[in-house]
């Protein structure tokens, strides 16, 4: 319950309306209370009348309109209470799912290394909404039943002290009983949902992946995969569900008990002559009302569970450490951004002495690298798959620290400068093309703020990719679905060739655009990359023999060592790896295709 309450906290710009919920739950359970006593008053006329003792039809009338005029009051204020909780509910939805989201892209990208994309996704929307789902039922219902149950224990006392005392044994027990029930509850629940965010994980990669699951004919297998964990679900539910039911039924029948005596002491007392018939009446009403709680208590303490559980999580995310420097923190705070004195001498890049293993592992990917790049220069990376090629660019842009040594840009270290400033240096086009849902123009223009119709067709003619753009009946503005479904590989290598452009970073990183396409869309795309490359810090993970041929210098990597440096026309002859690879492009042989793809080369 702590972590609600936290939950709470966080969105303490609602508070208008916790304050209009408290009000109108105060309001609704004075309605509730006073219904009874004009009930017992309305008892006590009639049994005067019928006994002959006195009273009026006139008395009773008015009485009933009393009660039409409470009942009214009280629909009014339960629905504007309610109107209240509804509003809140989904505000506070909206502040802890934009929190989540501002959260995930502050976290490193080491985060999401470890994360299912579908798990993440899954985790938001059942944390949140089982948080937001309890807060409105609980504002909505249960907390003007708890200020109710609170007067009527008052009210009980006055009538009779050992009714109260039964009453307020009650709801203590219920919890205690329920708590030691909720302890296993909470490890199936848990379990349940480890279940569900790997099947979401799964459900989310087959979705985004279908082409490949139905080139694979791999349509059963997928759909056993995430059946089983439903299954594997529905097994803990069977588990979880019989011990809660039996729980309450216990607890249930304890309460029976308890209420029986309650009954019993009023039925005899009021026998006795210590209560008229209509404060019989009336303390039964109220045993009934403050009964109401207890029995629903099951459904709340579910619901609760739920959201504790989901409080749990969402926090669990919120507890990751950021990203240093990341761009939000500086917007949150308000802080102006710091100015960094880029150095205009070489070298643009430098390696020194950089190490760099993920996780906790001990093992090193890079192993004391030293490097420096000058302007203008191209250098291509060359090395076995999984060696080291794209962790030396992620350390560039600053996506993992360095575990040792020092990476710097313009004469800056990149442990120092804010990741905004730094990455604003540097263009990328990746292996993929790694396009957005939505239209031309705006991923072309992603990430630039304002772009007129002239630079983007400045962009898109300089990538190659004006002539297809113009064919397209709704040009610049085509909708291209997800990562760009509606295009061909060229077509999107091309665009994201633009985007390069239009950033006009002064550094640049190609993970080997071309690798993938063929001849005809390789040239198109190719031709876009030499306008790209043109006066600008080049560093390519390559992947075609051809384009190594072009570059300044050539790195290659062993075992996350830098092994060579030197022009392709040095390394062609020192016997290194450079010098292997050009001797097996042209072999036809299995085992020679084969150590071309250990080095991510393709012809």
């Amino acid at each position: 319950m702590r972590s609600i309450i936290r939950i709470l906290g966080t969105a303490r710009q609602l508070w208008r309306f916790y304050l209009g919920i408290i009000v109108g739950a105060v309001a609704i359970a004075a309605t509730a209370l006073l219904i009874p006593f004009v009930i017992a008053r309305a008892t006590d006329v009639v049994v005067s009348i019928v006994g002959g003792n006195g009273g009026s039809i006139s008395t009773l009338v008015w009485l009933a309109a009393a009660l039409l005029g409470l009942s009214l009051a009280n629909s009014v204020m339960t629905n504007a209470t309610g109107y209240l909780g509804d509003q809140m509910a989904v505000r506070l939805r909206a502040i802890l799912s934009r929190r989540y989201f501002d959260k995930l892209l502050r976290l490193p990208q080491r985060y999401y290394d470890n994360e299912l994309t579908g798990t993440i996704i899954s985790r938001l929307n059942r944390s949140i909404t089982s948080i937001t789902d309890f807060l409105q039922m609980f504002s909505n219902s249960f907390f003007p039943m708890l200020i109710t149950v609170f007067a009527i224990l008052v009210i009980s006392l006055v009538y009779s002290p050992w009714l109260a005392v039964l009453l307020i044994v009650i709801y203590p027990t219920f919890v205690w009983l329920t708590a030691l029930t909720s302890k296993k509850w909470l490890v199936w629940e848990h379990a349940k949902n480890d279940h569900y965010d790997i099947a979401g994980g799964r459900f989310a990669e087959v979705v985004g992946q279908m082409r490949v699951v139905k080139s694979f004919v791999t349509e059963r297998g997928e759909l056993a995969r995430f059946s089983g964990h439903f299954d594997d679900a529905v097994g803990l539910t069977v588990k979880q569900s019989g011990y809660w039911h039996r729980m309450d039924t216990l607890r249930r029948a304890v309460l029976d008990v308890v209420f029986f005596a309650i009954y019993a002491i009023l039925f005899v007392q009021t026998a006795q002559g210590a209560f008229t018939v209509g404060v019989m009446v009336l303390m039964i009403q109220l045993v009934n009302m403050a009964k109401q709680p207890v029995t629903g208590m099951s459904y709340l303490v579910d619901t609760t569970q739920r959201a504790i559980a989901g409080s749990d999580e969402f926090f669990k995310v919120m507890a990751e450490l950021d990203e240093p420097n990341n761009p939000l923190y500086l917007a949150e705070s308000g802080a102006e951004q710091p100015t960094v004195e880029w150095c205009d001498d070489n070298p643009v890049i430098s390696f020194d002495g950089v190490s760099f293993g993920y996780g906790d592992t001990t093992e090193l990917v890079l192993k004391d690298i030293s490097l420096a790049i000058d302007k203008g220069e191209r250098v291509a990376f060359v090395g076995e798959s999984g060696g080291g090629k794209t962790t030396l660019v992620n350390l560039l842009m600053k996506l993992y620290p360095a575990t040792a040594g020092t990476v710097e840009v313009h004469g800056q270290s990149v442990r120092d400068v804010p990741s905004e400033l730094l990455r604003r240096e540097v263009g990328v086009v990746f292996q993929d093309a790694s396009l957005f849902s939505g239209t031309i123009r705006e991923n072309i223009a992603y990430g630039i703020k304002s772009v007129t119709d002239e630079q983007l067709e400045t962009a898109a003619r300089r990538a190659n990719a004006l002539g297809f753009i113009k064919r397209l009946k709704d040009g610049f503005d085509t909708e291209i679905g997800e990562r760009g479904i509606k295009l061909s590989g060229g077509q999107k290598q091309r665009l994201s060739v633009a985007r390069a452009l239009l950033k006009d970073a002064p550094i640049l990183i190609l993970d080997e655009a071309t690798s993938s396409l063929d001849t005809k869309a390789e040239r198109a795309v190719q031709a876009g990359l030499d306008e790209l490359m043109e006066g600008r810090t080049t560093i390519i993970i390559a992947h075609r023999l051809s384009t190594i041929s072009t570059v300044d210098r050539i790195v290659t990597l062993r075992e996350g060592r830098v092994d060579e440096v030197g022009t392709p026309e040095e390394l062609a002859t020192t016997g290194g790896i450079y010098a292997e690879l050009l001797a097996l492009q042209g072999s036809s042989s299995r085992a020679d295709k084969a150590k071309l793809a250990r080095y991510d080369i393709v012809r």
